[in-house]
C-alpha cells in the first residue's frame, strides 16, 4: 500500500508543477452527478484495504480506494453498519467516493449524514503534502473540523487516502409499515409521529401504478418496534429490505420509469414541515423521503426554474441531480450556482488546500 500511496503523491506533485488538472476517480459510480469531469485521471482504487477495525469501539479506519461493498460486508459480519446508508448507484463505489460525495440514504433524517460519522482522515493536498486531520474518537476534533469539511467536497479540496468512521450496531428489531395515503395526509402523519417517542428510521411516500402509498421503517429495541407497530397501524410488510435498498440506490420503478421516459431527476430539500409543493403543470407527484425533508422530482430541463422557485417558496432549495441519459449535468442543464457568500468561502478553502486549482476543476458549481 505504501507504493500505491507514493504513486498518488507523485502524480499530484507532477500535476501541481505543470498546473495540470486531475480528475480524481474511484469506482465511477457517481460520474453522472455534477459537471463533466476534467483532467488526467487519478485512480484511487489501488490504495485499498481496511487498516484497523475495532468492533468493540465502533470505529473502523479504511483506505479511500476500498470498495464500499467490502467495508459493508466486514461490518455486517460483526452485526454493525454505516447507519446513514450511503447510496451506491451501482457496483464499484469506493469509501473515498462515499465521503467525497457526502450523500446519505433513507435513514438520513433519523441518524444523521455522512459527515456526522467521519472521525478523521488523511488527504493529499494540492502541494502534494500528505496531511492528517481528526482521529478515531469524537473528542479528537479541535478548531476547524477539516475531516467533516471533506464530506460533500467532491474531491476539490484534496485526494482522500484514509478515513476513520464511527459505525453502529445493527438494530435488534426492524419493521416496515405500509399506508395508503395521499401526499398531504402522509406529510401530516409523519409530522405527528415525529413528535412522539417512536423508533422512526426512514420513510418513503410515492405515487406509483396509480396508487398513493407511504412506507415507514421502524428500527430499535424489540419492545419499542412492536409497540410502535400497534400504535401506528398500517399493514406490516414482510422482507422489505430489498425495497429499501432499491430506494437507497434509485432502482425503484419510480426512478427507472422516469429515466426511461427521458426525464431528469431533481432533488428538492425543504423543511420537513413544508406542505405538498405546487409543482409545474405536467410534473408528476414527487417521491418523498426523510419524513418530508427530501422530495425527488422528475421533470424536463425547461421546468428547472419553476422547480427552484417552488422549493424557494417552501423555504428550501432545488438542485439538478441526474440527467435521463446519465450524461453529466453540465451537458444538459445549468449547474446550480452557489450563493455569493458561500462561493467566497469555497474559493478561500480551495486556495488553501489546492492553490493551483488542479483537483476536479468544474466538478462543483461556484
Amino acid at each position: 500500500m505504501e507504493s500505491a500511496l507514493h504513486s498518488l503523491i507523485e502524480q499530484v506533485r507532477a500535476a501541481a508543477a505543470r498546473q495540470a488538472p486531475l480528475r480524481i476517480r474511484g469506482g465511477g459510480s457517481k460520474d453522472f452527478h455534477g459537471a463533466a469531469a476534467q483532467g488526467e485521471p487519478l485512480d484511487t482504487r489501488a490504495h485499498a484495504g481496511i487498516v484497523a477495525y475495532e468492533p468493540s469501539e465502533l470505529v473502523v479506519t479504511v483506505r479511500a480506494g476500498t470498495p464500499l461493498a467490502e467495508l459493508e460486508a466486514a461490518l455486517a459480519a460483526q452485526r454493525q453498519c454505516l447507519p446513514f446508508e450511503p447510496p451506491r448507484f451501482g457496483p464499484g463505489g469506493t469509501v473515498g467516493g462515499m465521503v467525497a460525495a457526502g450523500l446519505s440514504g433513507p435513514a438520513r433524517a433519523s441518524v444523521g449524514a455522512v459527515r456526522d460519522y467521519v472521525l478523521g482522515l488523511k488527504l493529499i493536498n494540492g502541494r502534494a503534502e500528505h496531511l492528517a486531520f481528526g482521529g478515531q474518537v469524537m473528542k479528537n476534533v479541535a478548531g476547524y473540523d477539516v475531516s467533516r469539511l471533506m464530506a460533500g467536497a467532491w474531491g476539490q479540496l484534496g485526494v482522500l487516502t484514509e478515513v476513520s468512521l464511527k459505525v453502529l450496531p445493527v438494530a435488534p428489531a426492524e419493521a416496515t409499515l405500509r399506508f395508503e395515503l395521499g401526499q398531504a395526509e402522509a406529510l401530516r402523519r409523519l409530522q405527528a409521529w415525529g413528535g412522539q417517542p417512536l423508533p422512526l428510521n426512514a420513510s418513503c411516500w410515492v405515487h406509483d401504478a396509480g396508487m398513493d402509498t407511504l412506507y415507514v421503517r421502524l428500527r430499535g429495541a424489540v419492545a419499542a418496534v412492536e409497540s410502535a407497530c400497534r400504535a401506528m397501524g398500517g399493514e406490516r410488510q414482510p422482507d422489505a429490505g430489498a425495497d429499501w435498498d432499491a430506494c437507497r440506490d434509485h432502482t425503484l420503478p419510480w426512478f427507472t420509469a422516469g429515466r426511461q421516459a427521458g426525464q431528469d431527476l431533481w432533488r428538492l430539500s425543504v423543511p420537513a414541515t413544508a406542505p405538498a409543493l405546487a409543482l409545474p403543470a405536467g410534473v408528476a407527484p414527487p417521491l418523498v423521503e426523510w419524513h418530508g425533508a427530501l422530495r425527488w422530482v422528475l421533470a424536463t430541463p425547461d421546468q428547472g426554474p419553476a422547480l427552484r422557485e417552488a422549493a424557494r417558496q417552501a423555504g428550501g432549495s432545488a438542485s439538478f441531480f441526474r440527467a435521463a441519459g446519465d450524461q453529466p449535468a453540465g451537458a444538459t442543464a445549468e449547474m446550480d450556482a452557489m450563493p455569493p457568500a458561500l462561493r467566497a468561502i469555497h474559493a478561500r478553502l480551495r486556495q488553501s488546500f489546492d492553490p493551483a486549482g488542479i483537483f476536479n476543476p468544474g466538478r462543483m458549481a461556484g
